[in-house]
């Protein structure tokens, strides 16, 4: 893999190695994305004690998947991306998802943690605000309280949501840079990120929001039934939205990198 020394993420430069990149993990990970789908697909028809079969086996797909796909999105070439562990149509499971399903793990815990502080703290402010409750439950807004509170409440509300959504978006490399430097990275790719929430932002909303808002206007506009919607879902993630994302995900990690193999900064 190769770390380059300009650190600043260009989106149009990312954007344009995403779709590069979607290439070629339909190439190199085309297994692991047709068991995911498959898996996904069955869903529906997995009920009682099967549906406890079925969670432990799409774990265990989407693990080969998003490990296919990141060594494919930090790779330069097919001999890279085989050592660092990529199996045949990227059908592999080893140590390395073992290490993004922990990575996984500790950022959900710690996003769990700030989301619990966050939400103390808006409790509390709007506590001591001192709204008319009654008025709340009416939905009689004029009556709540003063406007120059509620404006502030408004504004205190969305900077508490704007952190969340930066620690959430610095966060978002952590399963190419678990790859990328051979061992478990979890808040460590919030130094990654560093300076570059922006392109990252809008890089994430196109590559996974626009994508899923064209499945919920597709499944919305008459898919004739729920099986169906759910089949097409599991199919247009599995084969499209994650490695695209992960596409992404990779080419910004790549241009962000500062470690070296040996540990040391890139200068």
């Amino acid at each position: 893999m190769i770390v380059t020394n300009d650190r600043r993420l260009r989106l149009g430069e990312a954007l344009k190695a995403s779709v590069v990149g979607l290439a070629r993990a339909w190439r190199w990970a085309w297994g692991a994305m047709a068991v995911c789908a498959l898996v996904w697909a069955v869903r529906p028809f997995m009920v009682g004690v099967l549906g406890w079969v079925w969670a432990a086996a799409a774990l265990v797909a989407g693990l080969i998947l998003i490990g296919a796909l990141a060594r494919t999105a930090v790779s330069d070439d097919r001999n890279d991306a085989r050592r660092l562990g990529l199996g045949a149509a990227g059908l592999q499971l080893g140590l390395p998802e073992l290490r993004l399903l922990g990575a996984a793990l500790l950022c959900s815990v710690f996003m769990a943690m700030i989301l619990s502080v966050v939400a103390l703290v808006l409790l509390a402010v709007f506590g001591m605000a001192e709204l008319n409750p009654e008025a709340i439950r009416l939905r009689d807004w004029a009556a709540v309280g003063p406007i120059w509170k509620l404006v502030l409440l408004a504004v205190v509300t969305l900077l508490a949501f704007y952190g969340v959504l930066v620690m959430v978006v610095r966060l978002s490399l952590f399963a190419p840079a678990t790859l990328g430097r051979g061992h478990m990275v979890s808040l460590n790719s919030m130094g990654i990120a560093q300076g570059s929430f922006w392109p990252l932002l809008g890089g994430l909303i196109v590559v996974v929001g626009l994508p899923i808002l064209g499945l919920l206007i597709l499944t919305g506009a008459g898919l004739p039934s729920g099986v169906a919607t759910w089949i097409v879902w599991a199919v247009v993630i599995s084969a499209f939205e994650a490695p695209l994302a992960l596409a992404f995900l990779g080419a910004a990690y790549r241009r962000l990198e500062y470690w070296t193999p040996q540990g040391a900064p890139h200068d």
